[in-house]
């Protein structure tokens, strides 16, 4: 069950969790909007392989931007569960900005690609690092896993 979060000291940078696994996709974004958020979506189910086969459920917060009332293309195969609004400490994704941020404390950049250079070379260190995100991002009441229902739900 990945969830999804945003981050922007710098450029802004989306990330998506397996807070079981501490798997991690992260994109720089130029910025945060709507369509974006839809390209990012369209990229992430991609990446991980969402198929008829492989359902993901991502979970999001009720972030300002984030789509509660927009209609939004979600990807085939992708489904939404959103977290208590005002609940941000429930949002394991929340949990990856400090480890992301920390290439840019008390650093200057002379350009704004030596910024986003930092943060993508961070990310990408990151995900070398499963055991460092699982440890910020796994929640003890966090589902291991979804299993799939057999048959009809019962009342």
């Amino acid at each position: 069950m990945p969830v999804c979060g945003t981050a922007s000291p710098g450029a802004p940078v989306v990330g998506f969790v397996h807070p079981a696994s501490g798997r991690t996709v992260f994109h720089l974004a130029t910025s945060v909007s709507i369509p974006l958020f839809e390209v990012e979506l369209a990229a992430f189910a991609r990446q991980v392989g969402a198929g008829p086969d492989k359902q993901i459920v991502l979970v999001l917060d009720r972030a300002g931007w984030k789509p509660t009332r927009v209609r939004l293309r979600v990807p085939e195969h992708v489904h939404w569960l959103f977290l208590p609004p005002y609940a941000p400490e429930l949002q394991p994704a929340e949990h990856l900005w400090p480890l992301t941020n920390t290439c840019l404390i008390n650093r200057h950049f002379a350009t704004l690609d030596d910024l986003e250079d930092a943060q993508f070379a961070r990310c990408l260190a990151l995900q070398q690092r499963p055991d460092l995100i699982r440890s910020t991002t796994r929640f003890h009441w966090w589902p291991q896993q979804i299993h799939k229902r057999r048959g009809p739900r019962r009342r």
